[in-house]
């Protein structure tokens, strides 16, 4: 490597060249082919020099409901939003996942990795929804991977014994407020915190990548 060229990031040689990004959805129900998608949050992650994964920055985009888009008065009685409330300041499906996709895809480069890959707490909820609305909206520069994710319900069943997120995220010492909770950037925030506690409590008990150790060989 000559003096002008720079190591890629060291979150490139983590995650396959995926780089991790922590996305939530709330929606008007559970089939992502006919419900309403009504919110996406989106949260970047960066890794720093010594292999720790922290939180970066989080983005969030209020959608109106598709046409013809089912809403079931449950699903909006859990989640406390009214689609049709002014305040939401929401925007057609198309805007709306630009402006999420946009960042990450600056992020995938910045870190040197070929392409993002969902995070999520039951991560095939979310993937299911944000690529049923990709598609609706006609965009072809979906940054993330088609069908992997990482699944944080599972990873907190392996690292804390429990798959729900308020439980886990309390096991974990990560502070969590029910009332809080059912908005899509608090959860991502709170699915990202615990992501990166269990990938870097992994490292510091010898998994991968193993702590870095200052044999004094620069001295």
């Amino acid at each position: 490597m000559t003096d002008d060229q720079q190591a890629p990031h060291l979150m490139s040689t983590r995650f396959r060249g995926y780089l991790p990004v922590v996305v939530d959805v709330e929606t008007g129900g559970f089939n992502a082919r006919t419900d309403a998608l009504l919110e996406v949050a989106a949260v970047l992650l960066t890794m720093d020099d010594d292999g720790t994964l922290r939180r970066e920055a989080t983005y969030v985009q209020h959608i109106d409901p598709f046409e013809g888009a089912n809403l079931e008065q449950s699903a909006l009685d859990f989640t406390g939003i009214d689609p049709w409330s002014p305040d939401r300041e929401a925007v057609p499906e198309r805007e709306g996942l630009s402006e999420i996709f946009n960042p990450i895809r600056k992020s995938v480069k910045a870190h040197d990795c070929k392409r993002a890959i969902l995070v999520g707490h039951n991560a095939t909820f979310d993937h299911n929804f944000l690529f049923a609305a990709s598609m609706r909206a006609d965009i072809k520069r979906n940054p993330f991977h088609p069908f992997s994710t990482f699944d944080t319900a599972t990873l907190a069943g392996l690292a804390y014994g429990h798959t729900v997120l308020a439980q886990a995220c309390k096991l974990a010492g990560i502070p969590f407020s029910n009332k809080e909770a059912h908005s899509a950037a608090y959860d991502a925030e709170k699915t990202a915190d615990l992501f990166c506690g269990i990938v870097n409590r992994w490292r510091d008990l010898g998994g991968y990548p193993p702590p870095l150790v200052d044999d004094g060989s620069d001295q």
